[in-house]
């Protein structure tokens, strides 16, 4: 039997086996363990803190873009994405219960409000399929378009300038608000919103109203504190139901 003592630690060896015993500083191996554990939590933390983004997929698209790249069906849609079509393209997302198609040279970008998916149209027309309420939510600069109950709706929005923008409902009700100011554009009608009272104020209603014919009649209807002027349009949207339910199918179907 050999034994060895070396700063407190005392090997012995007998046969073929070695043996260590000696004081070990507790607090040391503590320290290690923690410092250890702190190292993995710092790499294994931006994993678990950043869940996916993930909005929507890619269910047609001719002549997209997100961002620069060319984009094709099944590609996934993330918060911040900006969609965008060609002169001549279009693409259609589909979005938890919503869905939404892109006509052609327009631009979308995707975001999501309290989980749910929503999108800013800045140029261009954009139609939107909803099964609920709380499906979708459009916005074209302080304006926010969404389904007005939950029940199937079908509506479209066209961006003529950054305060004017045209907005069908083709099924069911829509809403629209600007900040306190919200109203609601029922079934089958039509309105061109003007996002800038003072300005509409001063030039007038454009084209005759609606009973003297026009494509942008009516004579302005403005609330005691309206954040926005609407103007009716003559309804024209029979064709756009037609053919949208081909694309759009039923709302609620993934």
């Amino acid at each position: 039997m050999l034994r060895l003592c070396v700063d407190r630690l005392t090997v012995t060896r007998m046969s073929d086996r070695v043996s260590v015993t000696g004081k070990i500083d507790r607090l040391t191996v503590s320290s290690r363990i923690i410092a250890a554990l702190l190292s993995y939590t710092l790499l294994i933390t931006p994993v678990w803190a950043a869940p996916s983004s993930s909005l929507g997929t890619v269910v047609y698209a001719d002549r997209a873009h997100v961002g620069a790249a060319q984009t094709s069906v099944g590609a996934t849609v993330f918060s911040g994405d900006r969609l965008s079509t060609e002169p001549s393209g279009s693409v259609q997302v589909r979005a938890g219960a919503a869905r939404l198609l892109l006509s052609g040279a327009s631009i979308a970008t995707f975001s999501q409000e309290d989980a749910n998916p929503a999108a800013t149209l800045t140029l261009g027309s954009a139609t939107f399929s909803t099964a609920n309420s709380n499906a979708f939510a459009l916005h074209v600069a302080s304006a926010v378009i969404r389904p007005n109950t939950n029940q199937p709706t079908i509506g479209q929005v066209t961006v003529l300038n950054p305060k004017e923008l045209i907005v069908k409902s083709t099924r069911g009700s829509l809403s629209i608000a600007v900040e306190d100011d919200v109203r609601e554009i029922p079934e089958g009608a039509a309105y061109r919103i003007v996002l800038d009272p003072n300005a509409a104020d001063s030039q007038g209603p454009r084209g005759a109203g609606t009973k003297g014919g026009g494509r942008y009649g009516g004579s302005p209807m403005k609330a005691a504190k309206s954040r926005f002027i609407w103007f009716a349009i003559a309804a024209t949207a029979a064709v756009t139901v037609f053919a949208f339910q081909e694309v759009f199918e039923s709302p609620a179907r993934p």
